[in-house]
């Protein structure tokens, strides 16, 4: 949500201050009036203003991942229902093979009834074909390079094609939403799952949800990415005790914790300053990513 000229300058401060990746997520467009409730605020309302910038997120990660060399990037999350999977596959198969290992694919939904109606796409069968974007996108961006990929289900069919480049290795794919059906997805087919804004206590049930659907799955043994934002987590130097002892419950659950933090909400100067917005993340990696790497040792 931040300007477009912001993540140019940003992604380099994040690089050095020892962050892992970037999430960057996606709003087609702001309706004027919407027909149904936002799901994760109380009131069922919007929390961001009409101007608020989405810069799309492919797009976006391509800006980002050219200004740096190691920071990755996940999409939080794609409305994969609203796009063809065939050129979502084609796009995110351009990044993985322009930036190799640097790009998780996060996936969920919309909310938003006009989104579908204004895109030409479907709402009510978005969960079906949401399951099949998943199958395609995985069997173009699975690693192994270009191949020769085919298609028949009840929403997408094509006969054998191949998308190059196409990446060496497999493309993460990162499963978003808080309902039921979209934690059995992440569950049955992800390689992690992606939270909203919500407290530990909150994220502890879901998770042990997770962890019980994945063995039911058969898939607790496979690696699976916790991608979460914690609204109790401070992100200042008394927080990193926290950040730690979160991580260890997560990890007891069979998966591996990657925290989303947004620092300048609590430097007391202005959120929207590029300034604030660079201080916070270097005084981040200052107070708790640097202390969290010494006490984990050689990794």
């Amino acid at each position: 949500m931040f300007d477009a000229h912001h993540l140019l300058a940003l992604a380099p401060v994040a690089e050095a201050a020892g962050f892992d990746s970037v999430a960057v997520p996606e709003s087609v467009f702001y309706p004027a009036e919407v027909s149904a409730n936002y799901p994760y605020s109380p009131d069922g309302k919007r929390f961001w203003p009409p101007e608020t910038p989405f810069t799309d997120p492919l797009v976006a990660i391509a800006a980002m991942a050219g200004r740096t060399s190691t920071l990755a990037f996940v999409t939080n999350v794609v409305k994969a229902p609203l796009r063809h999977p065939l050129l979502l596959a084609k796009q995110v198969s351009s990044l993985a093979a322009l930036f190799p290992g640097r790009v998780r694919l996060g996936l969920g939904s919309s909310w938003i009834p006009e989104e579908f109606a204004w895109t030409g796409t479907e709402m009510r069968t978005r969960g079906a074909r949401l399951d099949e974007i998943i199958d395609v996108v995985r069997e173009v961006c699975g690693g192994g390079g270009p191949r020769w990929v085919e298609y028949h289900g009840r929403h997408y069919d094509f006969g054998p094609l191949m998308v190059e480049p196409a990446p060496a290795d497999p493309v993460p794919l990162i499963i978003g939403g808080h309902s039921p059906p979209a934690l059995r997805r992440a569950a049955r087919v992800g390689d992690g799952w992606i939270s909203v804004q919500s407290t530990t206590a909150e994220l502890r049930g879901v998770l042990e949800e997770l962890a019980g659907l994945r063995r039911d799955a058969g898939r607790d043994h496979l690696p699976f990415e916790a991608n979460l934002l914690c609204l109790d987590l401070a992100p200042d130097e008394s927080g990193a005790e926290g950040f730690a002892s979160f991580a260890g419950e997560v990890v007891a659950l069979g998966m591996q914790p990657v925290f989303q933090v947004v620092p300048w909400f609590f430097t007391g100067g202005d959120p929207s300053s590029l300034e604030v917005r660079a201080s916070s993340l270097e005084a981040f990696g200052a107070e708790v990513i640097e202390p969290l790497g010494a006490q984990a040792g050689p990794t």
